[in-house]
């Protein structure tokens, strides 16, 4: 995913003249994503909703030496077209953001027309077939089943904030609906959950390994599909 990011970063930057890329990141909390972006030289805002999150955001920008370029925007998903001008950023981040949503199709729509013509959305969410996979794995098989039955890949009544989970067929048709271009769609930790700690620890080079192996499943159909997570990369037209 970072591989995804960092070459449609270059590739913005350099549609700019070399000026550095505009990010918004929706959802994006105390600054995982917007604090490393604008450290790596990119213009972000971060449309939040929580207070608590931005205090923190601030916080680690300032720590980080680069509070100059992050906008902090408290606010709602669906009020993002009040909160931010369409068509002016260059990467839209919905990483995290589409489970926890009222209405995911809204959601995605608001975020493709945040991104400017020929700019590109990038949406993290949680794969139900993994979850599925993970939870019989651990012993927990009702609740594998229950997952497996329910359309969203909810645990219903379960008190978790996750409203949906998808698998990539859902992913792929909903970012389509959004009027985007499908042009990268991988799974996000197909092993690195499974794998035993002391199994990694029991060797330097099985941490590298383990990577590679996550880089070569990342976009191969059936192990993608039991991934923790998907990534898509889409392109809304010019």
């Amino acid at each position: 995913m970072h591989q995804v990011l960092d070459a449609e970063l270059l590739a913005a930057s350099e549609r700019r003249g070399g000026e550095p890329a505009r990010v918004l990141d929706v959802g994006g909390g105390s600054g995982v994503w917007s604090v490393p972006l604008a450290a790596a030289g990119c213009l972000v805002t971060v449309v939040e909703p929580s207070p608590n999150a931005l205090a923190t955001l601030h916080r680690r920008a300032e720590d980080a030496g680069v509070a100059d370029r992050i906008v902090a925007v408290q606010g709602d998903t669906d009020a993002l077209g009040d909160l931010v001008p369409a068509g002016e950023a260059d990467v839209v981040l919905g990483h995290g953001l589409l489970e926890i949503v009222d209405d995911a199709s809204a959601a995605l729509s608001a975020l493709a027309t945040a991104a400017a013509p020929g700019g590109a959305v990038s949406v993290l969410v949680a794969n139900r077939y993994g979850a599925v996979l993970h939870r019989a794995l651990a012993g927990r098989l009702v609740e594998a089943r229950r997952l497996l039955d329910d359309d969203t890949g909810q645990l219903a009544a379960s008190g978790e904030k996750v409203q949906r989970r998808f698998d990539a067929a859902e992913l792929d048709l909903l970012l389509v609906g959004a009027g985007l271009v499908v042009e990268v769609l991988q799974g996000q930790g197909v092993f690195t959950d499974l794998v035993p700690a002391s199994e990694l620890d029991a060797s330097p080079s099985a941490a590298e390994a383990l990577q590679e192996l996550e880089l070569a499943a990342a976009g191969r159909s059936p192990l993608r599909d039991i991934a923790a997570r998907l990534h898509a990369l889409a392109r809304r037209p010019h």
